[in-house]
């Protein structure tokens, strides 16, 4: 198709205003679906992305429109994720495409991901739709949410559409509003091939599908190709777009959104970013790429049975053909035995994983606490990366440990602030900035405590990791949202707690924690353990420990079995006897007896502050 008549637009938001129903109208408004195939979340074709009710990978889908001008029109879709920790999906899709529609809740207002979103969609250049979606409902302020996308991101108060995309309405301005503000497509067809490889994933038949938006050029099925950075060569089986399923087409031109079913066996041959061009007489300069995902959250992961050990990798490998972001390697536990290291963008993607090893493959799985990345200058003068707790050296072998910062933006009804700010403060966060969303004022009933605010703070990462959203949820009434950028390492004052059962270490139970809350933070371990560890035949002893300084100790009481039961009378010299044989047999017991720790456990030290 003529570029002039190509769009290509992505659709950003927070998380649960309505991007996936928002894609289904299209897909019903323009007949790219037949009635009797379309479902709801018809583009989450996960399963986990339909029982959970968000998107977890973004999805491109081609629409043919016809505008009211009589043309037609060729409209590729990628749907985002709106969840913090896929927003490197985010990312993605806004590479690709010349516009974004940015919708809002008419209900809940701008939240901290509109915002991101938005931020990265201008970093781009983007021209940009602001939608205010879900007028229908009851608790629906359009003028004002309108209003505030108006004073707080600077869209013009014309440029603002108003739609309901569960009842369809609006749908057509939107089209239109496509058609009509993004720009086509700027490449050269008669240049060599460049074209974007955004994502990719795996497929049984027809090797990595590599989706890619095509910069200059065309490509057809046969031709020979090369990924510019990675080197490899490959001929594509076949080429095609997206209806939303796979349609295969003769060749993908300059402008055009599609997939190349590349033979290749593993995704890692074609890395996201990457530029594909002609093999002979090719581009020189590949494309300008963008950042790629970077794990920030890091956690070992076991199976119950060390028989399952070569299933684990067998599945691993299979699931990062579809999830180029996660990244693991094996690594061993004297307490669990052997397993794997693994990296994820953050705890949400770190539970989906770990629920698609055990659903998809059959695997029981213990996963360890999770951790950050710290940055450790030895005393020697190396510098050393560490993401588990086992590989942080001893104190006197630390110069300095550096520990990521992030910052947060929180977006909260005015009154709440003063619990955020506790919240915060009491992780180790610095107050930055306060901002007022409704320029106009209070709330429907005049007061003018629910003014919306957007509170910007740093912290460290390992202080949001495990339980601050559900705090952050909690002490807001649900009213609260939270987006957090990476912004760089800040030295940190921190130690390895160690945790010993029966006098052993458990390395999977320790974690790094602040030094002035190593105390604390190991009598309440140490307290939790002692509840989840089951009762044996001897006392078993918990401690927790700071180099070779025990800072807690709890004592799991043995069970005593009666041994004088059977006693009916006799001299008093039997029954010593057989309470001396007892207390010998659990001494030996003790020494040679082995603790079993319940997977509960493992998971205990994501609950220290409870």
């Amino acid at each position: 198709m003529d570029q002039a008549h190509i769009r290509n637009f992505s659709i950003i938001a927070h998380i649960d205003h309505g991007k996936s129903t928002l894609a289904d109208r299209m897909l019903e408004s323009t007949g790219s679906v037949a009635a009797r195939d379309m479902q709801a979340q018809l583009l989450d074709s996960m399963d986990l992305e339909r029982e959970k009710g968000i998107t977890i990978k973004a999805q491109a889908v081609r629409l043919l429109y016809r505008a009211h001008d009589g043309e037609q029109y060729e409209l590729n879709l990628i749907d985002t994720p709106g969840h913090v920790d896929f927003g490197y999906e985010v990312s993605r899709a806004l590479a690709a495409c010349e516009g974004a529609i940015v919708v809002v809740d008419a209900a809940k207002g701008i939240q901290a991901q509109t915002l991101a979103n938005v931020y990265q969609a201008m970093e781009l250049d983007l021209a940009m739709i602001p939608v205010v979606n879900k007028v229908d409902l009851p608790a629906a302020e359009p003028e004002r949410v309108a209003q505030e996308m108006v004073d707080v991101i600077g869209f013009a108060p014309n440029d603002v559409i108003f739609a309901s995309a569960k009842s369809g309405i609006g749908i057509e301005d939107i089209l239109e509003a496509v058609v009509q503000r993004v720009p086509p497509p700027k490449g050269d067809l008669n240049a060599p091939v460049r074209a974007m490889v955004f994502d990719s994933k795996y497929d049984a038949y027809k090797g990595v599908l590599a989706y890619v938006r095509v910069v200059d050029g065309s490509i057809q099925a046969g031709q020979q190709l090369r990924l510019m950075q990675q080197g490899t060569r490959f001929e594509p089986i076949e080429v095609g777009c997206f209806r939303p399923g796979l349609d295969l087409l003769t060749s993908l031109v300059a402008g055009e959104v599609g997939y190349i079913a590349t033979g290749l066996k593993s995704v890692h041959d074609s890395r996201v970013g990457d530029t594909i061009t002609s093999h002979i007489n090719g581009a020189t300069e590949p494309l300008e790429g963008y950042r790629p995902a970077k794990a920030m959250v890091f956690a070992g992961i076991y199976p119950t049975d060390a028989n399952a050990y070569p299933d684990l990798r067998d599945a691993l490998e299979r699931l990062s053909l579809n999830d180029a972001s996660l990244n693991w390697e094996p690594e061993s536990s004297a307490a669990l035995g052997f397993g794997f290291r693994c990296g994820f963008l953050g705890l949400l993607h770190m539970e989906i994983v770990q629920e698609r090893l055990e659903r998809e493959f059959g695997l029981e799985l213990v996963a360890t606490a999770p951790s950050v990345e710290y940055q450790v200058t030895r005393t020697d003068g190396r510098e050393i990366v560490v993401d588990s707790p086992a590989d942080l050296p001893t104190p006197d072998q630390i110069s300095e440990v550096r520990e990521p910062w992030v910052r947060i933006a929180i977006t909260s009804p005015s009154r709440y602030v003063g619990q955020i700010m506790e919240l915060v403060q009491g992780r180790r966060g610095k107050f930055e900035k306060l901002e007022y969303l409704d320029k106009g004022g209070g709330d429907r009933s005049g007061e003018e405590g629910d003014q919306r605010v957007l509170a910007e703070y740093m912290a460290p990462l390992s202080e949001i990791l495990v339980d601050f959203y559900d705090q952050l949820k909690s002490r807001t009434q649900g009213y609260a949202s939270l987006d957090y950028q990476l912004v760089g390492y800040q030295p940190a004052r921190v130690v390895r707690l160690d945790v010993m059962v029966n006098g052993d270490s458990v390395d999977a139970l320790s974690a790094i924690v602040p030094t002035d809350q190593a105390a604390p933070q190991g009598r309440k371990l140490a307290s939790a353990l002692k509840e989840l560890i089951p009762r044996q035949l001897f006392d078993v002893a918990i401690q927790a420990a700071v180099g070779g300084r025990i800072v807690a100790r709890e004592t799991v009481r043995q069970m005593r079995k009666n041994v004088l039961a059977k006693c009916y009378g006799g001299d008093v010299s039997r029954k010593r006897k057989l309470l001396e044989a007892q207390k010998a047999g659990k001494k030996r017991m003790k020494m040679v007896g082995s603790v079993e720790v319940p997977q509960e456990a493992f998971m205990a030290v994501l609950k220290l502050r409870d």
